[in-house]
C-alpha cells in the first residue's frame, strides 16, 4: 500500500505515542524504529519513523530527518508530519524549529503550524502559552528536566530563536470560531510573511478544528494529538480506504519485564506504586560506573519472569543531579541506558515476551539492543501509549514504550492487564 501520511518523530516513545493515536482509527500503522535500512516495501497508509534527535547535535539531527523524509517520499507519502514532545522541550538553538524549517524547504511549504497540545494528558495551549494541567510549563516539574529544562512557557518566545522566519499566533478565540476562521487567520498571517504559527488548543474539539483547517498542508508539526483526527478526515476526503488492514495479536508467553529509565514525576509515582507489590531492583549510576550492570543481571537471573519484575533507574531530582555532578550529564545517562539495554536482552533470553519500557532514551536503547526495527501498533493502554508487536531474535514479542509523563500511577499493572484482555478478545 502506498503511504499517505509520512511521520517523523524525535524520539521512540513519542513515535509510539503518535502511532497509537493514529491507530485509534482502526487503520494499520507501521512504526519504524530508527532510519530504515531497506527500501520501502509493504508499507502502511501511515508510516512513522522514530528517530533519536530531540537532543542530538543539530547537524546530526538534520541529516537523520532528511534521510527519513527521503525514505517516506519514496514510500509514496503525499503529506508529512513532524512530531515532537507535547512539552515542547528543546533549547534556544533547536531542534524543533530548525527541523521544521528544513522540512518546509524540502517539501516546498510556505507555512506550517505548531501545536503540541494533548488535552487528554493535560497539555494545553492558551494565548501561546503551554500548560501542564493548570501549571504553566515553566512552573511544572519540566523546569527541572535534566537535558531540556523548560524556563519559559510562551511558545512564541521559545520558537522564534530557533527559526529564521517570523512566528505568529492563532489564538483560542480564533480556533473556537471553527475551521474556516482558522484558515482565514493562517492566510492573513501568510500574507504578513509569518511562516511559523503557534495554534492554541485546550480541548479535543480544538484539535479537530485545527486538523480540519490544516489537513491539506503539506507539512504539519506538533505533538501526537493534533494528528489524531487526520485518519477520519482522510477517509472523508476519499484519500484513505476503510479496509486498510489491522494488527493481529500473537500468542505470547506469560513472562514480562518492566524497565524504567525515566525520572519524570509521573514515572516516579508509577515505579513506587508497582514496586510496592512486585519484585524490583534499583540501578544506581554511581554503582554502574564502578562495577557495571553485573549485580543487576545476577538479580534478574534469579527472578521468575512470570512475576513481571521491575528494574529502574528512576530517581528524585536531587539524586539525578548528584549522579550528573559526579559523572557528567551524558555519562550518567549512557550508563543507565547501557545497563537497561543489557537487562532487556537478558530478559528476552530468559523467555520474556512482554516488555514495558518507560522513558524516551531508555526506549531507544532497549529497542536497538533487541534489534527491533519495525512495530505493528495495536490498541492503547493509556492515551498515547499503545501495545505494539514485533520480532526480536526470531520470536514475536509485545512492547510498549511509555513517555515519562504519560499514564496513571497504576500504568505498569494496567499495561500487563490490557495485553491479557487483547489476547482474550
Amino acid at each position: 500500500m502506498a503511504t499517505l501520511l509520512g511521520c517523523i518523530a524525535d524520539d521512540f516513545t513519542g513515535a509510539t505515542d503518535l502511532a497509537g493515536l493514529l491507530a485509534r482509527s482502526g487503520v494499520k500503522v507501521s512504526l519504524r524504529m530508527g532510519l530504515p535500512t531497506e527500501p520501502p516495501v509493504d508499507t502502511a497508509a501511515f508510516e512513522v519513523i522514530a528517530l533519536k534527535c530531540r537532543t542530538a547535535p543539530l547537524d546530526e539531527a538534520l541529516a537523520d530527518v532528511f534521510a527519513a523524509y527521503e525514505w517516506l517520499k519514496k514510500a509514496g507519502a503525499q503529506r508529512f508530519f513532524w512530531k515532537y514532545c507535547s512539552t515542547f522541550d528543546s533549547t534556544d538553538k533547536g531542534n524543533i524549529g530548525p527541523i521544521a524549517e528544513t522540512l518546509m524547504t524540502k517539501i516546498g511549504a510556505k507555512q506550517t503550524i505548531y501545536c503540541p497540545a494533548f488535552p487528554e494528558n493535560g497539555r494545553s495551549i492558551f494565548m501561546g502559552n503551554l500548560f501542564v494541567g493548570e501549571q504553566p510549563i515553566a512552573e511544572s516539574p519540566m523546569k527541572d528536566h535534566p537535558l531540556t529544562p523548560m524556563k519559559d512557557s510562551n511558545l512564541m518566545r521559545l520558537l522564534q530563536p530557533q527559526v529564521s522566519k517570523p512566528v505568529g499566533l492563532a489564538n483560542r478565540l480564533c480556533v473556537a470560531k471553527g475551521p474556516e476562521a482558522l484558515q482565514q487567520r493562517l492566510d492573513e498571517l501568510k500574507t504578513q510573511g509569518v511562516a511559523h504559527v503557534i495554534v492554541d488548543a485546550v480541548a479535543n474539539e480544538d484539535l479537530f478544528t485545527i486538523s480540519k483547517a490544516c489537513q491539506d498542508m503539506p507539512l504539519m508539526t506538533g505533538g501526537s494529538a493534533i494528528a489524531m483526527p487526520l485518519p477520519m478526515l482522510y477517509l472523508e476526503q476519499g484519500l484513505l480506504s476503510a479496509d486498510a488492514g489491522k494488527t493481529e495479536i500473537p500468542h505470547l508467553a506469560d513472562k514480562a519485564i518492566i524497565l524504567s529509565g525515566s525520572c519524570s514525576a509521573m514515572t516516579r509515582a508509577q515505579v513506587a506504586a508497582y514496586g510496592a507489590t512486585a519484585p524490583s531492583y534499583r540501578l544506581d549510576p554511581l554503582e554502574l560506573a564502578q562495577n557495571g550492570p553485573k549485580a543487576a543481571l545476577d538479580w534478574l537471573a534469579e527472578q521468575d519472569l512470570a512475576d513481571s519484575p521491575l528494574v529502574y533507574a528512576t530517581a528524585e531530582p536531587d539524586q539525578v543531579k548528584a549522579a550528573q555532578e559526579a559523572l557528567g550529564v551524558m555519562k550518567a545517562g549512557e550508563l543507565v541506558e547501557e545497563a537497561l539495554a543489557a537487562l532487556a536482552v537478558a530478559a528476552r533470553d530468559q523467555g520474556a515476551e512482554r516488555f514495558v519500557i518507560a522513558g524516551g532514551e531508555t526506549s531507544g536503547a532497549v529497542t536497538q539492543a533487541l534489534g527491533i526495527n519495525k512495530l505493528d501498533v495495536s490498541v492503547e493502554i493509556a492515551p498515547g501509549v499503545p501495545w505494539s508487536f514485533c520480532e526480536t531474535a526470531g520470536k514475536k514479542v509485545a512492547l510498549t514504550l511509555k513517555s515519562g509523563n504519560f499514564g496513571s500511577e497504576g500504568f505498569f499493572t494496567d499495561a500487563l492487564a490490557r495485553l491479557k484482555e487483547l489476547e482474550a478478545a
